[in-house]
């Protein structure tokens, strides 16, 4: 049995590397005032609902390469090299590529379904908000933002804040990221992960544990958890499909 030990850049791959580049460009940018000011990043390659008259068709893959934070950034990317770098040396550049974006892709996708239904009940209760009571529940039970506070009760306000919700954007390599990890505990299932480079745990409990973590937290939908939790369990459902097709006449498995 072999042991997974993180310790040093030891491997780099071409795609591997070229992303590292590109998601460090545009955090870059992300967070230069002279970039900004002239253009809402968020407001044009972040995913945004379908219901949001902010949404592109492009956001489903640009949104992968923004992060929210050098944290946000720095935990991806140093996931994606761990477990993407192997993937990459296993299945060669062209392949893990499509397998990344595709991985995101779909995480984006399950994403936005989530999305599509919790905000389609919002909208409704918008819709049949006519009267005074039923407004300010919409509004007590809907506000978010400092700047609402003290408003009155208008089907104006409402809509603002109706508004605001649906144009929330979503960020990161997470979804993409999380299909690399399902991926790897697929194909190396018994390979040693060092939990803050101490605690070792088998790669397959390492991702059971970690997906049930994430349905749970999708389930709780507790107030002021900005995490995309669906999207992480889409982007693992992507990848695990995708492994296990391309495993399902030839299957593979390294320990």
């Amino acid at each position: 049995m072999t042991e997974f030990r993180p310790t040093r850049f030891q491997i780099l791959p071409p795609v591997i590397k070229n992303l590292l580049i590109i998601n460090a460009l545009v955090f870059f940018a992300q967070n230069t005032e002279a970039v900004t000011s002239r253009i809402n990043l968020d407001a044009v390659f972040a995913l945004h609902t379908w219901q949001s008259e902010l949404f592109k068709p492009w956001q489903l893959v640009t949104h992968m390469f923004m992060h929210g934070g050098f944290d946000h950034i720095f935990a991806n990317m140093f996931a994606l090299w761990m477990f993407g770098s192997i993937l990459e040396g296993l299945w060669g550049s062209k392949r893990f590529l499509m397998f990344y974006l595709v991985c995101g892709f779909g995480a984006a996708l399950f994403h936005l379904t989530a999305l599509y239904i919790g905000n389609q009940q919002l909208i409704n209760q918008f819709n049949v908000a006519e009267s005074f009571e039923s407004v300010k529940h919409f509004i007590d039970k809907n506000v978010t933002s400092s700047s609402y506070f003290g408003q009155p009760y208008s089907k104006e306000t409402a809509y603002r804040i109706l508004q605001d919700h649906l144009n929330e954007a979503t960020i990161g390599a997470s979804g993409a990221v999380f299909g690399c990890l399902a991926a790897f505990g697929y194909l190396f299932p018994n390979t040693k992960l060092y939990i803050y480079f101490f605690i070792p745990l088998k790669a397959k409990w390492f991702v059971l544990l970690y997906a049930a973590f994430e349905l749970t937290m999708a389930m709780r939908n507790s107030a002021g958890d900005n995490v995309a939790h669906i999207a992480h369990l889409g982007g693992a459902v992507v990848g695990f499909a995708l492994v296990y097709f391309w495993n399902k006449t030839n299957r593979k498995k390294f320990y």
